[in-house]
């Protein structure tokens, strides 16, 4: 009697457990949220069963991603957004549609302003959903910008479509128009850390303007650089037909404030339709990103100033920085019209790691200290319309052996303020007095400071 009461107990148990574990399920069961209905309503399907795609896009890229689903949107799509607190920024696109504990509904989008030029911006989809038929199709696109405080290093777009073929159409033509209408090509751009350090942040530059005259160096060293990247580009045709590569890689080597920066900012004046891309000290790490748009937007120029301070060290790769920018310009096809263009200090540190990999650097040129013509040249141009004579200008360029442009420019300033201070014209006089006071023993350090050889 005993057994059968224990056995009717167990059964009562074990039908109570039952029916609270399906009260619970119920109860926690993944539901369509009012944001899911309106998608589904759009497919003409349950979207809480179809399957999500993801496209990862670097975030410099989000204003080209902006444009291009704009344009594939056209007049006869929508454009919402996403309403339900910052819950819903950490939520995929899937959790959005159907989700137990949120309801998810229409709401506001989420914008952000971003650079689309170096004196322009767009105002780009932050968060939120593109509804839009392509191909015949309904397709509903979450786009999200970075967001490294909520986990996602990256902007991302997601895709829910009924046909997996007519979203990989559409990414297609996604990339395609990216490429098309970016606002990227033939900019000047730079790259830092963004803040949090993980990413890359493209920053749009003005290009410079410096003509040929602003550069003083010995003759033939500015025309053949130009030459070489400049020249180039301008001959692709030919030389393709030739069958002759175009990609090139330059190095700029001498010592500090000879003209190698300027060089460079002179090539980028020269080279209009070219996009450069400039990265300097720890920044040249970004080196993928400045591939990927020195090959996706050619012609292009790839600059690396400084390479020297950076040529040994060790970042996520196991190998030296150097050989990831010999591998990246190793890598382009030779009808890449893409230069890569470093510069050096010290072109010993160099070395050792371009002779291992002969041919990716087929031009080197050295940037000296000035001659004395070239000093003498500086200083004219320094100078401008004040009115030192030629013997003076004459006598501090045959004093000022082994010194730069940047030395020149100091001199000057320095006669300047002299007859400033009295309250007088400028003269040879106060021309002189400067130059005595550079080259004063007690002014050592500044003369290096200034580019001057030591002992100068």
């Amino acid at each position: 009697m005993t057994d059968e009461l224990d056995h009717d107990l167990l059964q009562a148990v074990s039908a109570y457990l039952k029916r609270v574990a399906a009260s619970d399920r119920d109860e926690h069961a993944v539901r369509r949220t009012p944001l899911g209905d309106t998608i589904s309503e759009h497919l003409g399907a349950d979207a809480s069963q179809v399957a999500v795609v993801s496209e990862s896009i670097a975030d410099h890229r989000l204003v080209d991603a902006d444009i291009a689903l704009e344009t594939l949107t056209g007049t006869h799509g929508s454009l919402i957004g996403i309403g339900g607190g910052e819950q819903r920024l950490h939520q995929s696109f899937a959790e959005l549609i159907a989700n137990p504990y949120a309801r998810f509904q229409p709401g506001p989008v989420d914008y952000s302003e971003r650079a689309s030029g170096p004196d322009s911006t767009r105002r780009v989809v932050a968060m939120g959903i593109w509804l839009l038929t392509f191909a015949g199709e309904p397709l509903a696109i979450l786009q999200r910008a970075a967001s490294p405080r909520s986990g996602r290093d990256s902007a991302a777009l997601e895709i829910v479509a009924n046909d997996h073929e007519v979203t990989d159409a559409f990414l297609r033509r996604l990339r395609e128009l990216m490429i098309e209408k970016s606002v990227l090509r033939g900019q000047v751009l730079s790259f830092q850390p963004t803040q949090f350090g993980r990413e890359a942040g493209a920053t749009f530059l003005p290009r410079p303007r410096v003509s040929a005259d602003e550069i003083v160096l010995a003759d033939g060293v500015l025309d053949e650089v130009v030459r070489h990247v400049v020249g180039i580009g301008e001959h692709r045709d030919e030389l393709l037909r030739a069958g002759q590569h175009l990609k090139r890689g330059v190095l700029l080597y001498g010592p500090p404030g000879t003209g190698k920066t300027l060089t460079i900012r002179h090539l980028a004046s020269r080279a209009t339709e070219a996009t450069v891309v400039l990265l300097t000290g720890d920044s040249i790490r970004f080196i993928p990103y400045a591939t990927e748009i020195a090959r996706t937007f050619q012609p292009s120029i790839v600059v690396l100033e400084d390479i020297d301070l950076v040529a040994m060290e060790r970042h996520t790769s196991p190998q030296p920085l150097l050989f990831e920018v010999l591998e990246a310009l190793d890598g382009l096809a030779g009808d890449a019209d893409v230069t890569f263009v470093m510069t050096t200090n010290r072109v010993e540190v160099l070395e050792p790691a371009l002779a291992e990999r002969p041919g990716r650097v087929d031009l080197a040129v050295e940037i000296p200290r000035p001659g004395r013509r070239e000093r003498e040249q500086l200083l004219r141009r320094y100078a401008g319309g004040l009115p030192f004579s030629d013997a003076a200008i004459s006598s501090a360029a045959a004093a000022t052996d082994g010194a730069t442009g940047s030395f020149a420019r100091e001199l000057i300033r320095r006669a300047v303020l002299a007859a400033a201070i009295e309250s007088q014209p400028v003269t040879d006089e106060h021309l002189t007095r400067a130059l005595d006071g550079l080259m004063d023993s007690r002014q050592h350090l500044t003369r290096r400071m200034l580019g001057a050889e030591a002992g100068g």
